[in-house]
């Protein structure tokens, strides 16, 4: 049984988007180039055959995932989020208490993470520590590369 994935109507477009795309534009592509390199004759020693197959064969499989978690999906009501604790979709501003540093994430599921747009993955070490912590909390969060004190400054509703 596949697990349930959680997803805001923005992620759940994107998945969606993601396949049309692979589907209709990048599986063809790869057919047309497992073509050429057969019309060039021999493929027991054909590069280009080879190379061609292998991404067909990593395309089907990123199709087949992004299917599981679309068949999966469970659409979150972003208005009803609870605000007083972290949680899957919370908007949280941290500060490192060693360095002073801020940051905000919203807490993610795996497949919607993109840190560069500030979106963390819930099964990360960061995201781990601070599920169910409220404003005000320290947390000690244990990383790759040791443990970090973070304080909760403001948790919000995307």
């Amino acid at each position: 049984m596949e697990k349930i994935s959680y997803l805001t109507v923005e992620g759940l477009k994107k998945l969606k988007d993601d396949l049309y795309r692979m589907e209709r534009v990048e599986r063809p592509a790869i057919s047309k180039q497992i073509g050429e390199a057969i019309d060039k004759g021999d493929i027991s020693e054909n590069a280009e055959y080879d190379a061609a197959k292998d991404a067909q064969g990593m395309l089907e499989m990123k199709i087949s995932k992004i299917k599981g978690i679309i068949v999966t999906a469970r659409l979150v009501d972003t208005s009803k989020i609870d605000t007083s604790k972290v949680q899957l979709l919370s908007k949280v501003k941290i500060r490192n208490t060693k360095n002073n540093a801020e940051m905000q994430y919203i807490i993610v599921s795996d497949s919607e993470a993109d840190l560069k747009l500030g979106k963390l993955a819930i099964n990360t070490p960061v995201a781990q520590g601070l599920m169910g912590r409220k404003v005000g909390d320290v947390v000690d969060v244990k990383v790759p590369s040791g443990s970090v004190l973070f304080e909760i400054i403001e948790i919000a509703s995307i």
